[in-house]
Order: C-alpha cells, then structure tokens, then sequence
C-alpha cells in the first residue's frame, strides 16, 4: 500500500518489543518520542501526519504501527505505547478496569461492505443487515439466493458459494461490522453479539485475515467472497477492481459512504456525544445516513510520567484534531475520512486537556 510504503520512512515500533525499546529511549538527544500502535483504518491517516508533524516540531519523534485495534487498547492501557488506535472505544468494564483513559476522537470514518464477483464489481450491489447477518451465519449460502436477488432486480447474480471474509485479529473493524448486525438484526445480537473480537459461525469455507491490508488481499484472492473494510482503504479496492456494495440504511434506503451520506449520518449522532466520548455512531437514522460510521480514536492515558511527555502528547493531539492542523482536508480526503464536527472537536480539546503529568 503505497501510505504504508511512504510512511516506513518516519515509522517503526511494529512489534510489541520494539514499542517497548522505544518508550525506553524516548527522550534520548534531548527529543520527545511518541508511540502510536492498533487500528489499521486509522494508521493511513497516521502515517500521514508524522512527517507533516515532525517537519514542524523536528524534536519530536513518532512511531506508528498498524496492529488491529486489540493490540491498540492492549499496548495502550498497559502504557506499553502512548497512544493506542482504535475504531472501538473502551467499553464499560474496560473503564472500570482503567480509569486512566482518555477516548480521543480524532475524525469521523465509515466502513464498506466488499465483494469480488467477478463481472459484477462495478455494479454496487444492494445488502442489508439482516442478509449479511444470514450469510455470516451460514444461513444464505449463494449469490443467487431469492433474498439477495430480490434487492438486485436486473442483475444475474451467479449460483455460486459466498465466501465469508472476517478480521483474525482484534479489530475494531470487527467492532463496527458485529455493532451494526446487532442493533439491525436481533438474531445477530442473540445468537453472535458484538466485539473486537467474537465467535463467530462456524461457515464452510470461511476465511480469516489480519488488518485490512489482509481483508483486501483475500478478497482478490477469492472470487465470490464478501467482506467488511475500513475506508481509508477504498484506493486498494478500486486498484484491485473490487465491488463495494450499496448499504441499506435505517431509513430503508441504499446508500454508498459518501461526502453527503457520511455527514448526513455524523449530524444526526455527534450531537448525542456524551463528555467521555464513548459513543456509538453506527445505524443513524435519516434518508440519506450511511449507517457505518466511527470516530477514530486515539486512546491515551490521562496521567503521564514526565511533564514533557505530557505537554508533547497534548501539542500532538490538539495539532492532529485542528482544522489548521491534522483535521485539514488535505489529509482527510486521502483515506476518505471526515473532520470533527466542532461540537464534537470542543470535547476532544476537553480530554485532551486533562493530560497532566
């Protein structure tokens, strides 16, 4: 992916032991290291701050890594890194747990439903929630099925097996994908639930990848499949010649993420943001709402153990959600995301000031 390829000049720390080593040495030479591991939705955007960042503060170092948002909360709330990327925030009981945690939006992202059928990859078929509920549990196993056909009137869908594709690792694409089936479909929430990670349905001819990178890549490498995949990697999917389906909305109508459809669903949600900034934005209502959408979040630990590492990790954090700073379209656009609303942006400033030392 050419971000990630672009971005090995600024990053390192992919593993847990180098984020170790580096927090080790991170006011070595008198700099400032910051340590970013998990989601791999967010590490694009990422990627594209650190030299745009570094450029300006040349005495702070950051290192980022794409692990899946389970390594994110993980590393994050062990403080084995400074920040962990999330699409998923902490949950009650992680809260309890780990008190010390700030959830950081830091941009609105939404997550398409993929297919590889060949010759029809151009089409954007029509899903709904309670078909990809079936077809994840095993319930509707060919393209063909009357329920899939009835939404594509006109097209020859093929009589051929769906191949599941789903996240191996601790994702927060996982999150969004299993929150949206759960609030759309009872059987989902009954018989599956929601989660970074889940059981999922034991399917014949399943398929587990790791990142979205890896979704991408057994998407083309099995025709017939279907799958869920964060935004940021659109470009890989258009390169790839893949699909992207049309999602049906709360509303009952389909809708692609787009520059109207993901504002249209962020405006109906981001006034319900509560203080802390947990909050689910998927399944909004209204006409034109695309219903998977997320803040981004980068999570953080409020008490630091140096005040220098404190005042880098707030001057990094405010730059990275101002709209003079990270929050510019000039970033945004490249991976598809959207600027926090400035409601939304008055609240992460809130958190991001109770970072202290």
């Amino acid at each position: 992916m050419l971000l990630q390829t672009k971005a090995l000049k600024w990053t390192v720390g992919a593993t847990v032991g180098t984020a170790v080593a580096f927090g080790a040495a991170g006011t070595a030479f008198g700099s400032t290291t910051l340590n970013e591991t998990g989601s791999s939705l967010v590490y694009p955007l990422v990627s594209l701050w650190i030299p745009a960042y570094t450029k300006i503060h040349p005495n702070v170092k950051i290192n980022a890594a794409s692990t899946g948002s389970g390594t994110g909360i993980s590393q994050s709330t062990k403080g084995i890194v400074d920040m962990g990327g999330s699409d998923a925030y902490l949950s009650n009981a992680q809260m309890k747990k780990h008190p010390n945690m700030l959830n950081i939006p830091v941009a609105i992202s939404s997550q398409m439903i993929d297919y590889n059928i060949p010759g029809l990859n151009n089409d954007h078929l029509k899903l709904s929630a309670p078909i990809l509920s079936k077809i994840y549990r095993g319930k509707i196993k060919y393209w063909d099925n009357s329920k899939i056909q009835s939404m594509n009137s006109g097209v020859n869908l093929p009589h051929k097996e769906i191949v599941t594709l789903h996240r191996a690792d601790g994702s927060g694409d996982t999150f969004l994908f299993t929150q949206f089936l759960s609030k759309a479909t009872q059987n989902w929430r009954k018989d599956v639930g929601l989660g970074t990670t889940v059981s999922w349905p034991n399917v014949s001819g399943a398929i587990g990848a790791t990142g979205n990178t890896g979704m991408v890549t057994a998407m083309a490498n099995n025709p017939y499949s279907v799958a869920y995949i964060g935004i940021s990697y659109k470009g890989q999917i258009k390169k790839k010649g893949l699909g992207e389906a049309m999602v049906k909305n709360k509303a009952g109508n389909f809708v692609l993420p787009t520059k109207k459809t993901v504002p249209a669903a962020a405006a109906q949600m981001v006034p319900k943001t509560p203080a802390s900034e947990r909050i689910s934005l998927i399944y909004a209502p209204g006409k034109n709402s695309y219903p998977i959408i997320n803040y981004e979040y980068l999570l953080v630990q409020s008490h630091q153990h140096s005040q220098k590492k404190a005042k880098q990790l707030k001057q990094f954090l405010k730059w990275a959600v101002s709209p003079q700073g990270g929050n510019q379209m000039k970033f945004l656009k490249q991976v598809q995301f959207m600027p926090l609303p400035s409601s939304a942006r008055k609240l992460t400033i809130k958190q991001i000031n109770k970072i202290h030392s």
